[in-house]
């Protein structure tokens, strides 16, 4: 039943339906998935006004063997600037992962990832700076997913905390 709910939340984020929503779309390096990755998430529609963020990401991630790969993108839009986007791939080794996790008051599954900056639209994040970013799915029919990107100093303007019902999160159960 947990794995379920993962499961429909990531497929409403991947409906052909909601393609229309990224017609603006800043991250074209990462298509969306036609059906359901083994782990992947999106946090909402790219920006409309003059500010915001998003981000999304999938990949492949062999629990038995403690190795998670895929990629991954954050767009941020300041007022007057141009946007700061940048693509991250994900270091092999899964950091963690629970499916006992519970965040936000609710139990769900929980996976914590290294990343490393691909490209840069941001002249103060470089090319191969690393962060960590932590996938929270939770389950029982509750919407509250959250991705979390912690970053050094370097890249401290993309230290982001998403998370409610725009979060779509697939983290597997085991």
């Amino acid at each position: 039943m947990a794995g379920a709910a993962a499961v429909t939340l990531i497929a409403l984020a991947v409906l052909p339906g909601h393609a229309s929503a990224w017609t603006t779309d800043r991250c074209p390096e990462i298509p969306h998935v036609g059906g359901i990755p083994p782990w992947g998430f999106n946090t909402g529609a790219p920006i409309t006004g003059a500010t915001g963020s998003y981000a999304r990401g999938h990949g492949d991630i062999n629990l038995a063997r403690n190795t998670v790969s895929g990629v991954i993108c954050q767009v941020d839009r300041v007022r007057h600037e141009p946007d700061r986007v940048i693509t991250m791939t994900v270091e092999h080794h899964l950091v963690y992962h629970s499916h006992y996790a519970r965040m936000w008051g609710y139990p769900g599954n929980i996976m914590k990832i290294v990343v490393r900056v691909r490209t840069s639209r941001d002249p103060r994040c470089a090319v191969g700076t690393t962060g960590r970013v932590i996938l929270f799915a939770s389950y029982d029919g509750v919407r509250s997913d959250s991705v979390h990107f912690i970053f050094g100093r370097r890249c401290a303007d993309h230290d982001h905390l998403y998370h409610g019902t725009q979060v779509n999160n697939q983290v597997p159960p085991r």
